[in-house]
C-alpha cells in the first residue's frame, strides 16, 4: 500500500475529511483527528487507537504495526507499515480508528453543559450557582 491508498481508504469513511496538522495530512471526523500521514516519508501511516487496540493489532500483525515513539505511542498512536499492509487490514485499522474517534466525539458532546437560550454556558452556570 502507498500513502495515496491510505488517503483513499480514510476518505471512504462516512464524514471523513482531509486536513493538515503541522504540515502533514490528517484525516478527521467531526473535526477531530483519527489518522495521519505524518510519517509517510518513513513509510508509515498513523492511527489514533486506544492502547488496548494497539496491543491487539501489534500482537496479531507485528510486522505491520508498531507504536509511535514516545508518549503518543503509549496513549495508543500506532504506525502501520504501508509497504506490508494489505488493503483489507489497512481498511479495517482505519475503520477502528474512525469508530473510536466517533465514540470519543459522542462522549465529549454529551459531557458539555448546554446553556439557556441566548446565554453562553459559563454565564448560565454562574446564574445557576447564585440562585
Amino acid at each position: 500500500m502507498k500513502a495515496n491508498d491510505f488517503r483513499r481508504l480514510a476518505l471512504l469513511l462516512e464524514g471523513a475529511e482531509e486536513g493538515s496538522h503541522m504540515g502533514s495530512p490528517d484525516f478527521r471526523v467531526g473535526g477531530r483527528i483519527f489518522a495521519t500521514l505524518a510519517h509517510q516519508a518513513q513509510g508509515y501511516g498513523n492511527l489514533m487507537l486506544l492502547p488496548e487496540h494497539q496491543a491487539a493489532f501489534i500482537e496479531d500483525q507485528p510486522a505491520m504495526f508498531l507504536p509511535v515513539s514516545g508518549g503518543w505511542g503509549r496513549m495508543g498512536a500506532t504506525h502501520i507499515r504501508l509497504a506490508t499492509a494489505t488493503e483489507d487490514v489497512l481498511a479495517g485499522a482505519l475503520q477502528t480508528a474512525w469508530k473510536l474517534r466517533l465514540e470519543k466525539n459522542g462522549k465529549a458532546a454529551k459531557g458539555k453543559r448546554t446553556s439557556t437560550v441566548g446565554e453562553p454556558a459559563a454565564k448560565a452556570k454562574k446564574k445557576s450557582k447564585s440562585r
